[in-house]
């Protein structure tokens, strides 16, 4: 039997900045806006938004942009929220439904406030909006799916086809308490097993010996790297293939029972912060249409605005799912932590 591997992403945050420019050249003195984010929208082994973002907000506002990417993401910031310590970052960026149920679930204190006046909000397609609260404002869009080398294999068709014999190891997931992407594909299991009866399948495939690593970018490194030949990613993968002139038969996208779990990102202000203005510039910024664009093909999503600006070949190889699935924050709240440390518990249990 091969080896299961399974990791749990933990440690200090890390900063990625640069210096700051203005629209007039060089500035000086200038406010700064922290912003936090997952690891791989500044350095993913694929390709990342981060740095182009940076170099394009700086050149137009008198504000240094500095990202934050702690190593557990928005539990960093959840954590400080619950000892009281000062949160250090102005905006976050990266939300989902779940991670709004399960920050409101864990605090007596709002982490985020209402966003308020957002130039482009009003260009958001209307079924990614999904904090009922007002405070995340969606940014970009993916369907988690399975990434499979197509000249290696041909991936199963079902959930129940991750559990025949001949693909033994041949899956990598993510865990679900550290990436969104392994969290968005256990709550697929939920909504495909139910409640009472994902864990027993999630039993079955670790009985198939598949891989849970900690985060997207270290299962998606070592597919990349030829440790088995299918991934749980997303379905506009062959978006950055074609970019980097991979060969495309390599990078074949199935939706298990023709299914894609819908997964909106969201940003939102951070209830402290004193930058609320510089952060709802920026916000806005990140919803103009050659932004949503440039985001939507380096981030390799789907853009969240109708009016984002993409190349004409974008289209050709961004996939979408026969099916969207997902859950509403209504259906999550109160559910999500739960599930998760059910699967914890039994997953390190076996």
């Amino acid at each position: 039997m091969k080896r299961r591997t399974f990791l749990v992403s933990a440690g200090a945050a890390a900063t990625a900045t640069a210096g700051c420019l203005s629209s007039g050249g060089p500035a000086g003195g200038s406010d700064s806006l922290v912003v936090g984010t997952y690891s791989s929208f500044i350095d993913s082994p694929s390709s990342s938004p981060g740095a182009w973002l940076k170099s394009e907000f700086e050149s137009e506002f008198d504000t240094e942009l500095i990202w934050q990417t702690p190593s557990n993401e928005l539990n960093h910031y959840i954590q400080r929220k619950q000892a009281g310590v000062d949160i250090e970052a102005d905006v976050y960026l990266g939300l989902n439904t779940d991670d709004l149920v399960r920050t409101d679930n864990a605090l007596d204190d709002d982490l985020f406030t209402e966003a308020g006046d957002i130039d482009g909000q009003s260009d958001v397609k209307s079924g990614l909006q999904f904090d009922p609260k007002g405070r995340a404002v969606p940014y970009d869009t993916g369907y988690i799916s399975l990434v499979y080398d197509g000249t290696a294999m041909t991936a199963p068709e079902t959930f129940d086809g991750l559990l025949a014999d001949d693909v033994a190891g041949d899956l990598i997931a993510q865990n679900p308490g550290s990436s969104a992407t392994g969290k968005a594909f256990l709550l697929h299991t939920i909504k495909q097993y139910g409640p009472d009866g994902y864990l027993d399948y999630w039993a079955d495939l670790q009985a198939n010996d598949v891989q849970v690593l900690g985060s997207w970018s270290d299962a998606y490194g070592a597919w990349s790297n030829g440790e088995a030949p299918m991934v749980v990613s997303y379905s506009t993968d062959q978006v950055f293939a074609d970019e980097s002139g991979e060969d495309l038969e390599k990078h074949q996208v199935r939706f298990l029972n023709d299914q894609g779990y819908a997964n909106p990102e969201g940003m939102a202000i951070f209830e402290e912060s004193d930058q609320s203005e510089a952060a709802r510039e920026f916000m806005s910024f990140l919803l103009r249409p050659e932004v949503q664009g440039e985001i939507a093909v380096q981030n390799v999503q789907f853009p969240a605005t109708e009016t984002a600006e993409v190349p004409s070949d974008y289209a050709e190889l961004a996939q979408e799912p026969p099916e969207p699935v997902t859950f509403t924050y209504e259906e999550l709240d109160g559910q999500v932590s739960g599930w998760i440390e059910d699967w914890e518990r039994q997953f390190a249990g076996n």
